[in-house]
């Protein structure tokens, strides 16, 4: 079993101001689980990866199961769409950095694609 199927079994929990946002060791360390393609901002406080679909329809679908995901898990990305593309942000606003459930959510998503 791979560290992506590890996290993508993994489900979120609620994470509340005060609670320390991962170090630079921490996220690198569960970048590794994800697909290549996530990128982390310079500041690290969030994640990235952008899509890419044949047409409108598929990127709504791609869409709508990461909705569908990010509301089970009850933790929402930031998203940018449009014709044949999607743009995924994962940050924990509550603590102005990343959480393990950014990584969670990303994997589900690598899972998705996948």
């Amino acid at each position: 079993m791979t560290a992506t199927c590890d996290l993508s079994n993994k489900h979120c929990v609620p994470c509340e101001g005060g609670t320390p946002a991962l170090t630079i060791e921490e996220t690198a360390s569960l970048a590794k689980s994800l697909h290549a393609d996530w990128s982390l901002s310079d500041d690290g406080r969030f994640i990235r990866r952008e899509f890419k679909f044949r047409n409108f329809a598929k990127t709504v679908h791609f869409l709508n199961m990461v909705i569908w995901m990010a509301d089970k898990e009850m933790h929402h990305p930031d998203v940018e769409f449009g014709y044949g593309y999607c743009h995924i942000t994962y940050s924990t606003h509550a603590i102005d950095g990343l959480s393990e459930n950014d990584y969670i959510c990303a994997a589900k998503i690598d899972a998705l694609i996948e």
